[in-house]
């Protein structure tokens, strides 16, 4: 998955699902303190990501994930190569 197409599958799960305007979501928009999101937010998103479209799930670096860049970076190393 190259970086666009990560970045705006990130940006739409964190506006549809959590609600939170576009114009906030920025690489560098930090999950916690900017887009208000606890930890259980976070996993959510991670679990929404491996159900629909069979993100690999890799527990030891869903603690690293602090920034949207963060979590485009996650999606870009884990997402399956599409068929």
């Amino acid at each position: 998955m190259d970086l666009a197409t990560a970045t705006q599958l990130v940006a739409k799960y964190l506006s549809e699902r959590f609600e939170i305007l576009p114009e906030k979501i920025t690489p560098a928009a930090n999950l916690f303190k900017d887009l208000r999101l606890d930890s259980i937010d976070a996993l959510d998103m991670i679990a929404i990501l491996e159900n629909d479209h069979g993100l690999k799930v890799v527990e030891e670096e869903l603690m690293k994930l602090r920034t949207v860049q963060d979590v485009v970076n996650y999606v870009m190393r884990h997402m399956p190569a599409p068929a």
